[in-house]
């Protein structure tokens, strides 16, 4: 298998207790060469040039490296393999192009039939993932595709170029290309952070939404119900998680840091509860800006999701309660 990147991987660092399966950390579990026996892979997108478009704070160009630092060192629970098969690079500008080349990188590794995760850059990275589950065996099969966004933003905003801002309206537009409709839901929508017309562009669309009042943890009943009836209508997930879903406190490091958000606790639920269904194809982690961060606060939290998201037993697999 080849997976075409711009700067391939470096080998993973962290503490180390010892050898043993019951002293393992990520750093243990990852690869940095092409293997065939992996469970899940990693790939970079290095790209804020979509967060400079949507005249954002730039400097989610370092969150892979910075969720690979935080990961690195999180201890496992039982022995895991994964693969790194490096990063793209946006350095010249040209988003459009590093969004293919990520698709391309994305299917390569999906048609090995197992999860994987885009470590972002700016929210611009969600189209990219799209656009490699788009060409991947999967969806030419005919599989429904389903898209849920963990995010105080709609993301579906009509300008004349892509930016972090646009994705989702992309992937929309491409859909309709082909004859679809896309299935869209998104989970944590701050109001004050979306303008009428984004609800509007939203109902147009059919776009399913829960805002970020309705998330706390006395709603627990409501965001289950929510997150399963999404689950019910599609066959292959795309998990997008823009860090900025999350309050402030809790990511700092982020373009537009949130003045309510959704709770860790209700995020981290989420993503294990997605993650259990056994349909999720990709997950796409946005909006990580180490140069805003407090404390690494935002890339352990970043990476906390990623360590649940990839630990958590699938239906039918060993430990799950199928």
């Amino acid at each position: 298998m080849t997976v075409p990147v711009d700067a391939p991987s470096e080998p993973w660092t962290g503490r180390d207790d010892g050898p043993g399966e019951d002293t393992l950390r990520w750093h243990h579990a990852v690869a940095h060469t092409e293997r065939a026996d992996w469970d899940a892979a990693f790939v970079g997108f290095r790209s804020d040039e979509g967060v400079r478009r949507n005249q954002g704070r730039q400097g989610a160009a370092g969150g892979p490296a910075a969720l690979r630092t935080a990961l690195a060192s999180m201890a496992l629970p039982a022995p895991l393999r994964a693969l790194d098969a490096g990063d793209i690079a946006v350095a010249d500008g040209d988003l459009e192009a590093g969004q293919r080349r990520l698709g391309a990188a994305v299917t390569a590794l999906l048609d090995q039939r197992r999860p994987v995760v885009v470590l972002g850059g700016g929210h611009e990275v969600a189209y990219g993932s799209y656009l490699g589950l788009a060409d991947s065996r999967a969806l030419r099969d005919g599989a429904r595709l389903g898209v849920l966004n963990l995010d105080a933003h709609f993301d579906l905003r009509d300008d004349d170029r892509p930016s972090s801002g646009t994705p989702f309206l992309q992937m929309a537009r491409a859909e309709e290309r082909q004859g679809r409709r896309l299935n869209y839901a998104v989970l944590g929508v701050s109001q004050p952070s979306n303008t009428q017309r984004l609800f509007h562009t939203a109902d147009k669309l059919g776009v399913r939404h829960l805002p970020d009042t309705e998330c706390g943890p006395l709603h627990l009943g409501g965001v289950d119900l929510f997150v399963d009836a999404f689950l019910t209508s599609c066959e292959v997930v795309h998990l997008s998680i823009d860090l900025d879903v999350l309050p402030a406190a809790a990511a700092p490091g982020v373009s537009a840091p949130a003045a309510y958000g959704v709770p860790m606790e209700i995020v981290e639920h989420v993503c294990a509860r997605v993650a259990a269904s056994g349909k999720l194809a990709v997950v796409d982690v946005a909006e990580l800006n180490p140069d805003l961060d407090i404390d690494n606060r935002t890339a352990r939290a970043g990476a906390r999701l990623v360590h649940r998201i990839l630990t958590t037993p699938r239906v039918g697999s060993p430990g799950s309660d199928a």
